[in-house]
């Protein structure tokens, strides 16, 4: 599965653009920034590598530091 995003800020051109997708039979979703911003996160998430460890000083540190 292969997904396109399309940003616009005309209301006219997103039913526009809706419209020709439901006529090709292509399934289509309006999006929020919201939850276009969970989205993005939740991919981010998946790639992190849950396999390395770090120290509990080491987090502490980091947060201290800001």
């Amino acid at each position: 599965m292969k997904a396109l995003l399309v940003q616009s800020s005309s209301d006219t051109e997103i039913k526009f653009i809706s419209y020709l997708l439901k006529k090709l039979g292509v399934s289509s979703r309006l999006m929020n920034a919201y939850e276009i911003e969970d989205y993005g996160m939740s991919v981010l998430m998946k790639e992190v590598d849950r396999n390395k460890k770090v120290s509990r000083e080491t987090v502490m540190k980091k947060l201290k530091s800001k």
